[in-house]
């Protein structure tokens, strides 16, 4: 691979685009290398049993999918056509949320198992419960390619995640749930609240909470 594939993109001429459908496999690629060792996808998939690479990359594509079709906000950073970093969110309507469709749930039940559905579905009921808003974003994943971290694009990512904020009159700010804990100091560089701890399965993560800056 030559030096120029390997250089680092210009921050400044990095775009923040919406998803198209071409993008999502890029896009499960990425994030799956970022939430591989993350202790709640560790839990909930059993990373301890045969296949959990299989389930995890199945759980990704399958939100992805279900993401697409609901038509909620991903965001993805491009360096030309090359994609960079990703975000997806969830809209203030619920009805998106922990209901899901049904062959999205009967897709994660083949692939995930009954266990990692049930345990995908309690945590995002339980997290939104704990959320100081009624109408609100919830941020489900958030992930820079590793061979383009430490470099600013996770910020210019927030950024992106506020314009989305900032055009959705209805939301009061966003939400996510932390379970790494090399990622709290992050969120709050970005102004998000820490909320509580929730315990999900075996672990514990934080809940924070930004809220939407007034212009």
């Amino acid at each position: 691979m030559s030096n120029a594939a390997l250089a680092e993109p210009d921050i400044d001429k990095v775009k923040a685009i919406f998803l198209c459908a071409d993008d999502l496999k890029v896009a499960a690629s990425i994030l799956y290398n970022a939430y591989f060792d993350d202790p709640l996808f560790i839990d909930i998939f059993q990373a301890e049993k045969e296949g959990y690479e299989s389930r995890l990359r199945s759980a990704i594509r399958e939100e992805l999918n279900a993401f697409w079709v609901a038509k909620q906000p991903m965001i993805g950073l491009f360096d030309d056509k090359r994609l960079l970093a990703v975000a997806c969110l969830t809209s203030p309507d619920v009805a998106f949320g922990a209901g899901r469709y049904w062959h999205w749930r009967l897709k994660m039940l083949l692939t995930a198992g009954l266990f990692g559905t049930r345990q995908m579905l309690e945590k995002e009921e339980r997290v939104r419960s704990k959320i100081p808003a009624h109408h609100f974003h919830m941020l489900s994943f958030i992930a820079v390619h590793p061979d383009h971290q430490h470099h600013g694009l996770g910020h210019k990512l927030m950024g992106a995640i506020d314009s989305v904020l900032t055009e959705d009159s209805s939301s009061e700010g966003v939400g996510v749930y932390v379970t790494l804990p090399k990622c709290l100091s992050f969120f709050a560089d970005g102004h998000y609240d820490f909320v509580e701890d929730l315990e999900v399965g075996h672990i514990t993560g934080q809940i924070m909470f930004r809220r939407k800056q007034q212009a």
